[in-house]
């Protein structure tokens, strides 16, 4: 555990001490670990637009009770606003459901980064008792829809099945992406972008460490870590984490893998205590909110927001 520890704070004194003298050179965009997100590729717009349809129907559930999009509202922030959703058969899912935006950009997917594409996450999701437990049932569902069954054939060559159903919302998934946050346009050279206070909350989220686990494409979700460095920080099972991406966080309560904090103000805090061993200033949790408010991008032009009921 000291060991750990030390590795961490050295971590990220180093990347601090590297990105601050980035940072001095004004004429040097800041990418030794941050980038800004692309826009949505260009793929196979009927295997799309089958796999957007299939994101919102009910059928894909085993008792008909919930689509994707029931707990993955795509007018707001791509989640819900409660604690733990419910699967088709009303049972509590384990773990609070993160936002599907941008999940094209984890290099695992889950709490506990189990999946390891989203082809796969569809997949297993259609299959799970805890969630949809549709599986082969939803594919026979859609093969005796006259309408569905000439899709599919269309596309695939054949009626629907459980792979083929993956596939189209893999690729319907691989469109949800959020762009053009103020913080993507900073990196792009737009330094107006970004308000004073989010400029130096974006220093002190380097400077202090968080940016040891936050950053790249998806500030996060591109690495393991350990739950509670320092102090506890909920049950310690499992003890390690995949690193949830901060984009659009602001827009996503509740936090943590048990959607016990529903304040971002107070997520930062306990973050800071539990993984970095530090009490940081109300000064210091306001300028990093308001770095990570900058982090929020725009779905199809619209930008990202609460779920209802989520505390504003």
């Amino acid at each position: 555990m000291k060991a750990a520890s030390l590795a961490l704070v050295l971590a990220a004194s180093v990347l601090g001490l590297s990105l601050a003298r980035a940072e001095a050179s004004r004429d040097r965009p800041i990418r030794d670990a941050f980038s800004p997100l692309p826009f949505p590729q260009a793929g196979d717009a009927n295997k799309i637009a089958l796999g957007r349809d299939l994101f919102s129907d009910r059928r894909m559930s085993r008792f008909m009770k919930l689509s994707c999009a029931s707990c993955h509202d795509l007018s707001t922030n791509g989640a819900t606003a409660s604690r733990l959703d419910r699967g088709d058969a009303a049972h509590a899912m384990q773990v609070n459901t993160p936002t599907v935006f941008n999940s094209v950009f984890s290099f695992r997917l889950g709490w506990a980064g189990h999946v390891r594409s989203l082809h796969d996450l569809a997949l297993g999701t259609l299959r799970s008792e805890h969630l949809m437990s549709g599986g082969g049932l939803a594919a026979r569902r859609l093969a005796a829809d006259p309408t569905m069954l000439n899709r599919f054939r269309a596309i695939y060559g054949a009626k629907p099945t459980e792979e083929s159903l993956a596939d189209a919302l893999t690729a319907f998934m691989n469109t949800l992406v959020t762009p053009d946050a103020p913080f993507d346009r900073y990196l792009r050279g737009d330094k107006a972008a970004m308000t004073d206070q989010q400029i130096r909350g974006f220093a002190r989220f380097r400077s202090l460490g968080c940016a040891s686990c936050h950053q790249g494409l998806n500030i996060g979700a591109n690495l393991f870590q350990r739950r509670g460095i320092f102090h506890p920080l909920g049950d310690a099972n499992p003890p390690f984490l995949r690193v949830p991406s901060l984009r659009n966080v602001a827009v996503t309560p509740p936090y943590f893998h048990d959607g016990s904090v529903d304040d971002l103000s107070r997520a930062i805090k306990q973050m800071a205590h539990s993984q970095l061993n530090l009490e940081i200033s109300n000064r210091d949790i306001e300028d990093i909110s308001s770095f990570l408010n900058a982090l929020t991008g725009k779905y199809q032009g619209h930008q990202l927001r609460p779920a209802a009921g989520a505390r504003r």
